[in-house]
């Protein structure tokens, strides 16, 4: 076992020098009781090494007129290192993760782990403020159709081209206050053009299947965006992932299946046709790449920025930019999916904005509008933002449960005396089955068996 050997003053001491004014700030890094131990009779500590002990430190502890001969006895001690707190002393630290003993009680004392735990508790948080945006994002958006039920293309595109807005001006703001830097702006665009695509498209086809298909039959469908999820990770980012997470991801899609199903408005989706089916599918093996693709431009964020990382509303504001501009180009398309004339579609926005105002004539049947579509959008926004945060600091995986999680809350939700609504809905009779089932998948893919 190789020993090494350091010596640090305890206590205050007046600077007799340069040499100890700069030496003062290490010796003064440690300050404890002195205790006798048998290592050649001197006081110290013992610092080992969690790396199979192979290496030992010896730390002594000097009184401040003790000093004679301190600085020329560290330079013959060898090249040698310990850490004290978040300090180094005398060399190069080579394993993070240690054990202090003193006076023969062992600590992990490693930082590591206390970042690792800082970190789950971070992705946990973020996690549960993702699920109760979701829960907020879906009641909302069914409360933000009541007054505007004959204008929900107006409703999509008042989002849309309104995060364009709200977002290029928190990016400005964030901008002036140095938060986002001027690197993270001339980051090459063509992967945010490529985000715009891919979420143009899958609104698009979205609509498209969705105005077919039976309302519970959706978010039956839905449950394929978690396969993608997995399936493009492990294609585009070499994730591998452990029995357990499959396990429960494959738990989590079934607890939200027997919960939508169960209902009584779950219609089969044999009568919709198995195109339509196929291409809600295919909707979300879209919004699956848009989400993989978002941890790629993080990931590459981290090189192109040397160790940094890019701020989440420069992703938000170029990729809802483009996004608007597919969706400009793909307005003769969309409308039609909405039985909506392309000729009579600036008709139709004029007449939305009058009801979503609620003024006029017109707003007549518009009741609770601006506040329940203005409510929406905000709620909205947040979640896009606290689901780009959750995949920024964890995976496109765990987004995607956060995500799913917040179905059967929302299911239940809905079965409760809410505003506008009238009468709540009854809960489905699978609601407690499938609310088992999906918690387990949860349990089960956050489980990390004992090594």
């Amino acid at each position: 076992m190789t020993s090494c050997f350091r010596r640090l003053t305890t206590g205050p001491t007046p600077p007799s020098g340069p040499a100890q004014s700069r030496n003062r700030s290490t010796a003064d890094i440690l300050s404890l009781p002195l205790k006798r131990i048998s290592i050649d009779q001197q006081p110290g500590i013992v610092l080992r090494s969690s790396r199979q002990y192979s290496r030992s430190f010896m730390i002594e502890a000097v009184g401040p007129g003790d000093r004679s001969g301190g600085g020329n006895e560290a330079e013959k001690a060898g090249p040698c290192s310990c850490l004290v707190g978040d300090q180094t002393v005398g060399g190069v630290v080579e394993s993070i993760d240690r054990t202090v003993e003193i006076n023969g009680k062992r600590t992990i004392s490693g930082s590591d782990s206390r970042s690792k735990e800082d970190r789950t508790v971070e992705v946990a948080v973020a996690a549960a403020v993702t699920v109760v945006l979701g829960v907020g994002n879906r009641v909302l958006y069914k409360l933000a159709l009541l007054p505007l039920k004959h204008y929900p293309f107006f409703l999509a595109q008042l989002a849309t081209f309104g995060y364009v807005i709200v977002y290029f001006t928190i990016l400005h703001i964030r901008h002036r206050a140095g938060i986002v830097t001027d690197e993270m702006l001339s980051m090459p665009k063509a992967p945010y053009i490529l985000v715009g695509l891919l979420e143009a498209l899958g609104a698009a086809t979205g609509m498209a299947a969705g105005a077919i298909l039976s309302g519970a039959s959706i978010p039956i469908l839905s449950q394929t965006f978690l396969v993608w999820q997995i399936l493009l990770s492990t294609i585009f980012l070499g994730r591998r992932y452990k029995v357990n997470q499959l396990l429960g991801c494959f738990l989590v899609a079934v607890g939200v299946i027997i919960t939508v199903a169960s209902g009584p408005s779950a219609g089969s989706l044999r009568e919709a046709g198995i195109f339509w089916s196929l291409l809600m599918m295919f909707s979300f093996f879209l919004q699956a790449a848009d989400t993989v693709l978002k941890e790629v431009i993080f990931s590459d964020a981290a090189k192109h920025l040397k160790g940094g990382s890019v701020d989440l509303f420069v992703i938000n504001s170029y990729g809802s930019a483009f996004q608007a501009l597919f969706v400009c180009l793909l307005l003769p398309f969309m409308s039609k999916l909405w039985g909506i004339p392309f000729s009579q579609l600036p008709n139709y926005l004029k007449d939305g904005a009058v009801c979503f105002l609620n003024i006029g004539s017109l707003s007549s049947g518009c009741d609770g509008a601006p506040l329940l579509p203005l409510l929406f959008v905000i709620v909205n926004m947040g979640f896009n933002i606290s689901l780009l945060h959750l995949l920024k600091i964890s995976s496109a995986v765990v987004s995607c449960l956060a995500s799913t999680f917040s179905v059967p809350i929302a299911v239940y939700v809905f079965t409760l005396p809410l505003p506008y609504l009238g009468v709540a809905s009854s809960l489905p009779t699978g609601f407690v089955a499938g609310a088992i089932v999906l918690v387990l998948g949860l349990l089960i893919y956050a489980w990390t068996p004992s090594r």
